[in-house]
């Protein structure tokens, strides 16, 4: 069972205030992507499959909600009778299930997202909802209560993203890997897009964002990563000058113990050194140079790389 500092687990009704209608025409589609662990407890699914329920009454301004359930998941609990009644009984009630064999999280969202796309408009907006965070403890209704928000400034303000940041310390795990591993990185291979992107979010590996119809097409028709593919989105994003804006979800967290594990957090900063070095080769490869240019980034990189294993075994060995 997953715990935070917010406190311990309990089921209140969500109850969100009401969406402002601002854009003619514009809707919101949601896209749920199901934990890809079934969690022992059903709390957290619980009270976020509240919101989508609400969601899915609210279809003025709401297209009905997707949820992506990777295959891997649903097999290993075909036997496990609280997943088939939660699974037919609350998601396929309140959301149109997508079965999906993917690699990784990104991989759910691009399915999800894709599938949200093509049923889009114009004016419209996709929203993407983690499945895996900890919602039913009194920080997590909080967050419920105003996550709608989020999508909503894209619709309001006519932006084509907004990052939700969640709220942590300077010691947090995740604090600690984007500013040693990831914006460390990003400097490195693309350091004037950093330097916009750190103007915006401080969350740029952020699974909360929502994102507008026209430019999510575009990102589509690119290559996909199957991780840290909202990184990329803000790269695509500042390079082609699209609007930007963040919102504050709250304190909420997707990990059990509070913290990353040591070998999770080097995952996560090799996981991200791999897909700046593959980017920045796609947009610069037959570049006169570009070969010796890219030499000496990887050197660097290696640097740095090294340096955030050691600052996190340092804090989180």
């Amino acid at each position: 069972m997953k715990t935070s500092a917010a406190g311990s687990k309990s089921k209140r009704k969500i109850a969100p205030k009401p969406p402002v209608r601002a854009v003619a025409g514009a809707r919101i589609h949601p896209v749920v992507i199901y934990p890809f662990r079934q969690p022992d407890e059903m709390a957290d699914l619980e009270q976020l499959y509240e919101l989508v329920a609400w969601l899915d009454s609210e279809r003025g301004l709401y297209a009905r909600p997707i949820t992506v359930i990777d295959r891997k998941t649903h097999l290993a609990n075909a036997a496990n009778p609280r997943y088939a009644a939660f699974r037919e009984e609350v998601v396929a009630r309140h959301s149109e299930i997508v079965d999906a064999w993917c690699v990784d999280t990104c991989q759910m969202w691009y399915a999800g997202m894709g599938l949200s796309y093509e049923r889009g408009g114009p004016d419209d907006v996709h929203w993407l909802v983690p499945g895996d965070f900890d919602y039913a403890t009194p920080n997590g209704h909080e967050v419920l209560a105003k996550l709608h928000d989020l999508p909503e400034i894209c619709v309001d303000l006519k932006q084509d993203v907004c990052v939700g940041e969640i709220t942590t310390d300077h010691n947090h795990s995740k604090q600690l890997i984007d500013t040693y591993g990831t914006f460390a990185l990003l400097y490195n291979w693309f350091p004037a897009e950093a330097q916009e992107i750190r103007q915006y979010t401080e969350r740029p590996r952020s699974e909360f964002f929502a994102i507008r119809h026209a430019f999510l097409g575009e990102v589509l028709r690119r290559r996909w990563y199957a991780y840290e593919q909202t990184l990329v989105i803000l790269l695509h994003a500042v390079s082609a000058n699209q609007r930007l804006s963040r919102f504050n979800v709250g304190a909420v967290t997707d990990l059990p113990e509070g913290r990353d594990s040591l070998e999770s957090a080097i995952q996560q900063v090799e996981r991200t050194e791999r897909v700046l070095r593959n980017l920045w080769r796609e947009q610069h490869h037959g570049e006169e140079g570009w070969l010796d240019r890219y030499g000496a980034l990887e050197s660097k990189s290696a640097e740095i790389r090294r340096t955030a294993v050691g600052i996190l075994r340092n804090v989180l060995g």
